[in-house]
């Protein structure tokens, strides 16, 4: 006769610790890369992306309101040829690429409101 094995069958337990093992790897996959791209979303409504933390994002609603106040003045710094198709009335055209070399005509006591 055959010697009969005293305890617990091994083959539950390893399936129970390899599905404790994918589940707590998913949860921290979920944690480290999921969360932290979500957080960082939301934050990119508030501040601006890159290099320019200290400029201020704002809706488009409290922009037309601090417009419509007399409080800012847009910039259109699409190129000439799309600020001659459309704009908002009253906006300046000044493009991007030329936004550097013409920031000496701007009032620095104003604000400005860049699409």
């Amino acid at each position: 006769m055959a010697k009969k094995s005293k305890g617990t069958p091994k083959a539950p337990l390893i399936l129970m610790v390899a599905g404790l093992t994918l589940i707590l790897g998913a949860v921290g996959w979920y944690a480290l890369v999921l969360i932290p791209s979500q957080t960082a979303a939301t934050q990119v409504t508030a501040t601006s992306p890159g290099n320019f933390p200290q400029v201020i994002r704002i809706s488009p609603e409290d922009a037309k309101k601090a417009f419509d106040q007399g409080g800012a003045i847009f910039i259109d710094v699409r190129s000439a040829q799309e600020y001659e198709q459309r704009h908002i009335p009253g906006a300046l055209s000044i493009p991007l690429l030329d936004l550097e070399s013409r920031i000496g005509e701007l009032n620095p006591d104003t604000w400005y409101i860049t699409y």
